[in-house]
């Protein structure tokens, strides 16, 4: 499988990749990772393909999304008429490349209750329209897409997670950076998990709070 990471040097992108090159579950997998300064990632040498890619940059994306099987984007779209995911819905369709993996907010929905949904959304509120519009551009993009609605994130090293769907009502607040980066790996493993969803991924022991759990 060729597995391409784009915003490779993002935090969840790093725990990904460095899954992926150490666990022989992952052996199989051929690993791009596109970023902005390559230069970043030159301690994986050969063990991956790397390619300077700006998301913004229609020909640079296309580019790498050659004959890709799946692609993660760990980064969330605020851009001015959300260029980022228009790129990497044009590429994959020329491309021919279906899976999508997509970083997001909670919040899209308004679909976290409580204080803490009331200070998320006035948080967010600034890019919280691009969010949106990225969560219903890859909705309509007749790709096989899966929205990641992330919490506010930490550095523990446990991995412990619930997952909500689309229609379900947001369970807890925070979570941290490994278990998302093993959310993620699951669907690698098997591209059909959460396809054509929108999910949240969080520690349930963090639902009621007011605030972030760092």
């Amino acid at each position: 499988m060729n597995f391409l990471i784009l915003a490779a040097n993002g935090q969840i992108a790093r725990i990904v990749e460095s899954r992926i090159l150490s666990e022989d579950t992952f052996k199989d997998i051929k690993l791009t990772l596109g970023l902005r300064n390559p230069h970043r990632l030159c301690s994986l040498g050969s063990r991956a393909q790397i390619m300077e890619v700006d998301l913004t940059d229609n020909q640079a994306v296309n580019k790498a999304m050659h004959k890709q099987d799946i692609v993660f984007v760990d980064v969330v779209d605020h851009t001015k008429d959300n260029i980022i995911t228009k790129n990497v819905i044009e590429a994959m369709k020329v491309n021919h490349v279906s899976r999508v993996i997509f970083a997001n907010i909670l919040g899209i929905y308004n679909e976290v209750g409580g204080e803490f949904g009331r200070w998320n959304h006035q948080f967010v509120m600034p890019g919280l329209q691009a969010a949106i519009n990225s969560d219903k551009l890859l909705a309509r993009s007749g790709l096989h897409y899966t929205t990641l609605r992330l919490p506010w994130l930490n550095d523990r090293n446990e991995i412990k997670y619930s997952i909500t769907t689309h229609n379900e009502p947001y369970i807890g607040i925070s979570g941290s950076r490994k278990s998302i980066a093993d959310a993620i790996l699951k669907i690698v493993r098997n591209p059909a998990l959460y396809d054509n969803d929108s999910i949240g991924i969080a520690d349930p022991d963090t639902q009621g709070k007011d605030r972030p759990v760092y």
